[in-house]
């Protein structure tokens, strides 16, 4: 009984993905080159916090974190980082990108950092990583749309 419910189960994409027309292929390149850049930079921000390296230590603990937090940061970062540069849950990892920057964001905010080039820094890289998403994904066009 249950098989032939699966079997009979399909799946639709929303009307609205069916009507967004599909990305130019420099604008695919341009999310490409976007995301790599972006990728690279999150990706050595992670691993300095995986290997616990001097520098992320210590402006960590400038923040109030201490080096077991450092790593559960890491950890966290690396999560998101692989999920964003998996196609199919990309989506996801920019949402969870954005809590995370959010996070920087209050986190600098609280310790008095500059406004423009600490505070903001987070808001600056979650929006490449939606700007990268929207040149490349006709799914994250469809959601935001041609305004």
């Amino acid at each position: 009984m249950a098989a032939s419910l699966l079997q009979q189960t399909t799946y639709t994409a929303p009307r609205a993905w069916s009507t967004v027309a599909t990305p130019s292929r420099k604008a695919v390149w341009a999310g490409r080159i976007i995301t790599g850049v972006v990728s690279l930079l999150l990706a050595f921000d992670a691993g300095m916090k995986l290997v616990q390296a001097k520098p992320a230590i210590e402006g960590s603990a400038q923040l109030g974190f201490g080096p077991a937090q450092v790593f559960v940061i890491g950890v966290i970062a690396l999560v998101c980082l692989i999920l964003y540069l998996v196609p199919r849950t990309a989506v996801l990892g920019a949402v969870l990108w954005t809590g995370y920057f959010g996070g920087t964001v209050v986190t600098h905010l609280r310790v008095g950092n500059p406004l423009f080039t600490h505070v903001l820094s987070g808001v600056y890289v979650a929006a490449l990583i939606w700007v990268s998403l929207y040149l490349r994904d006709p799914r994250v066009r469809a959601l935001i749309g041609k305004r």
